[in-house]
């Protein structure tokens, strides 16, 4: 059995940007990414809907699933907490910025401001799990990005209670010496969240394997990316990581024909193609012997 653990933000992360669906297609959604093998998946966001209209009703995306292990929410600060574990969640991710000038953009909150947030979130739910997702880790169109900063946040968040932290290249700028020079820091115990705004997540990812993370963040169809980053990508798509791990002999435990069935299925709902090389190439022929 393989150690690789993805966890598919397509629910979340991949339709922030887009127009909404209804929450009773969002949780269809995360079915089909259940039935395709998915045992991590980010299915929604407790934030003001005024702010990400695509994330409304978060609470009703959890009562047509049910409560789960395998679900995650996002939530913003200590309210969206509390709405959170109101509606039965118990994992829930936290957004922190190593680049003061994409805090500011995103949640108009400085680090020591999203420090101080983080703690009231792990005071309001001491007994959640927190996966700290860390954005800018690789690089900012607002300044540079130093990897000894990245480590002493990592380890400023673990210090006030994070369980998880997951090392974000929100704008897509990761390559796998930067990445290098950031885990030779931090450590391989943490996830990666990858963009694809210059066609680099694949190959960090598989990077990033190779020196010895295990846990990966993805999105089906490879939807997503940040309206705050200038030029930011989707995310790494799901079946593109599927099918590659699957190629090496790495176990995933998910089904790529269920998956591409699910991007054709997302695909209609959203009546566009979805950016992911795998959803229009397919499957790998069979390899001859």
């Amino acid at each position: 059995m393989s150690d690789l653990i993805i966890r598919d933000c397509s629910p979340r992360d991949g339709l922030q940007p887009l127009a909404p669906l209804k929450p009773s297609q969002r949780a269809a959604l995360v079915r089909r990414l259940e039935s395709a093998g998915l045992r991590r998946i980010e299915i929604a966001s407790f934030v003001s809907p005024s702010a990400v209209p695509a994330m409304a009703e978060a609470g009703a995306v959890l009562a047509e699933l049910g409560a789960s292990d395998a679900y995650w929410v996002l939530v913003p600060n200590r309210r969206g907490a509390q709405m959170a574990l109101e509606a039965g969640a118990s994992q829930l991710t936290v957004t922190v910025s190593a680049s003061e000038g994409y805090s500011e953009k995103n949640t108009k909150r400085s680090i020591a401001a999203s420090l101080e947030a983080f703690g009231e979130i792990r005071a309001t739910a001491p007994d959640a799990v927190l996966d700290v997702v860390i954005s800018c880790c690789f690089g900012s169109p607002f300044e540079p990005i130093r990897p000894g900063d990245v480590a002493s946040l990592v380890h400023q968040l673990e210090a006030l209670g994070a369980d998880l932290c997951t090392l974000a290249d929100t704008t897509g700028t990761a390559t796998p010496s930067r990445l290098a020079d950031v885990l030779d820091l931090t450590g391989t115990q943490h996830g990666l969240h990858l963009h694809d705004s210059r066609g680099t997540a694949l190959v960090n990812a598989f990077a990033g394997y190779e020196a010895g993370v295990r846990r990966f963040d993805t999105s089906l169809g490879g939807l997503g990316g940040s309206p705050f980053a200038p030029g930011a990508g989707g995310n790494l798509a799901t079946e593109d990581l599927v099918l590659l791990m699957e190629d090496l002999g790495i176990d995933t435990g998910i089904d790529l024909d269920l998956l591409l069935e699910g991007g054709r299925w997302l695909s209609r709902e959203l009546s566009m193609n979805l950016p992911s090389r795998v959803s229009a190439a397919g499957p790998l022929e069979e390899r001859a012997r």
